[in-house]
């Protein structure tokens, strides 16, 4: 298999040498080896090396050359096409805007792992997308994975003296339930940029609090995943803290992992790691408000979202959105559930 391997980044980095302007210029950027924070802020490039980012793309793809070189090349059009490079000096403002955005679309960065990986928390059932437009909760989605590749995973690597190119995500699933399963349609949008821009940025996928409905759809699903997948995703029992607490340390558990019982609340003293007021997205936003003044010193930041192009899911995933689609509507008696979603999947950055 190593052999095989080899071969095939061989034969993928031949084809990427072939690039031509500007999808040549933005590989470079998405490849870069600079871990200077400088650096990173005017080059707008991810941490990585070339042979990583053909790795990950090569994976993504079970180590089919021509299938990866085409996603890697879809990626890279995506990126041009919707001006991703440039995003993290695109503020969604007013910050009041971005405070709406952060209490309905639950994600922070909770510590390290022991391995030194960033923790990431998401509270999937109690996310509620309902206080701005689809396309600025894309954005900030989007602004976080950028910042992930530029910033965390190079201060990850310079903090723990080796190099980190993934995370580990605990994903909350209290609060998920069939009524509010109309939100699965902001989520599948997020995950088909994830899965086909981001791939394998996660090493590992744990769910936590997951309710009955969770459950049932996970069984029909989980045969349809392949088994590199599968073997990312460990469903744990509650709210998962002694099986957590094998690779991360207290500090860094999320806050609805650290006690007894489930919830994404945090308790009386401590900022969780979802709110605006929370360290991290402090100074994501301030990273972001700097890198729009650096480049437009002419008045006040403007105001707007982005509109980013969603690419269209494969067919294995419309497969396993159609067999999701039909446990939802057996759960629920017949054709109640709403059909406005197109996709679900557990696979992500």
């Amino acid at each position: 298999m190593a052999a095989a391997s080899e071969e095939a980044i061989k034969q993928f980095s031949a084809l990427m040498e072939q690039l031509k302007e500007p999808l040549k210029t933005t590989f470079q950027e998405v490849t870069s080896s600079a871990y200077s924070l400088l650096l990173l802020c005017v080059q707008h490039v991810h941490q990585g090396y070339p042979r990583g980012t053909l790795v990950r793309f090569l994976k993504a793809r079970e180590w089919n050359v021509l299938k990866a070189h085409k996603m890697l090349m879809d990626s890279l059009n995506w990126r041009l096409q919707n001006e991703i490079d440039t995003v993290l000096a695109k503020p969604i403002a007013p910050s009041d805007l971005y405070r709406s955005i952060r209490d309905t679309l639950l994600v922070g960065l909770t510590g390290y792992s022991k391995q030194g990986q960033p923790v990431y928390a998401f509270g999937v059932g109690l996310s509620t997308f309902d206080k701005a437009s689809v396309h600025y909760y894309l954005q900030s989605h989007i602004q976080m994975n950028e910042y992930r590749d530029r910033v965390v995973l190079p201060g990850a690597s310079e903090m723990f003296a080796k190099q980190i190119n993934t995370c580990l995500k605990v994903m909350d699933m209290t609060g998920l339930k069939l009524s509010a399963l109309n939100q699965i349609k902001m989520l599948s949008t997020i995950t088909a940029v994830d899965d086909l821009n981001y791939p394998e940025k996660t090493e590992t996928y744990y769910i936590v609090n997951a309710p009955y409905v969770f459950s049932a759809c996970w069984k029909v699903v989980k045969p349809l995943l392949q088994e590199r997948t599968k073997k990312k995703i460990k469903v744990l029992s509650g709210p998962g803290r002694d099986e957590l607490l094998k690779v991360m340390d207290y500090q860094t558990l999320p806050h609805f992992c650290k006690r007894e019982g489930s919830g994404s609340g945090s308790s009386s003293d401590e900022v969780d790691c979802y709110s605006y007021d929370h360290p991290f997205h402090q100074q994501l936003y301030k990273f972001v408000k700097q890198q729009a003044l650096s480049q437009d010193t002419a008045g006040p930041l403007k105001q707007g979202s982005m509109h980013v192009k969603v690419p269209t899911p494969d067919l294995e995933e419309a497969q396993i959105m159609e067999t999701i689609e039909s446990e939802l509507q057996n759960m629920r008696g017949g054709d109640g559930i709403s059909r406005s979603f197109n996709r679900i999947t557990i696979e992500g950055p």
